[in-house]
């Protein structure tokens, strides 16, 4: 549990997170981001690839989780198209919301992993919460914010974290 912005891996998007790689990791729950990890700022509806992806998780005993930052409905709503728990307001990236997903899933943190887009929420929080980080291509760039705070990140999206010794 120690502060860094290097993710564990990255991945172009999140369906390419297959049930081998975790199981490989020993990962039994992937933490889910929602904006520009499984789904664009501002839609409320998934892709059929991320919902076929997420049911061939579940079927290879996969915990899914939302943890998101977001305040509005976003995080239910997606959490109900899955049939999967979520938190919104996790405050990232405090490790605060990983660790509420972790109490109440009984995962230890070596056997869970988070999936998301950012360096400076999701890689922080998770690295802090001690959980394996895969980081994302985000889906969509929607605004320029967006665009200068993934500038910001590229030094830390080009290299990865050493692998934990097991």
């Amino acid at each position: 549990m120690s502060f860094s912005l290097l993710p564990e891996r990255k991945f172009e998007d999140v369906t390419r997170i297959t049930p081998e790689i975790l199981r490989a990791a020993g990962v039994e729950l992937l933490i889910l981001d929602v904006d520009n990890t499984i789904a664009p700022y501002g839609t409320e509806t998934l892709e059929k690839p991320v919902t076929d992806w997420a049911e061939s998780l579940k079927r290879a005993g996969v915990t899914l989780f939302i943890v998101s930052n977001n305040k509005g409905a976003r995080p239910e709503i997606f959490a109900s198209l899955l049939d999967i728990p979520y938190i919104k307001r996790a405050g990232k990236p405090s490790p605060r919301g990983v660790r509420q997903a972790l109490a109440r899933t009984g995962v230890a943190p070596s056997r869970a992993a988070l999936a998301g887009d950012q360096i400076y929420t999701d890689t922080v929080a998770a690295n802090l919460a001690g959980v394996h980080m895969l980081l994302v291509e985000p889906i969509r760039f929607t605004n320029p914010f967006l665009a200068v705070r993934y500038f910001f990140e590229l030094p830390f999206r080009r290299e990865k974290r050493k692998k934990r010794s097991a």
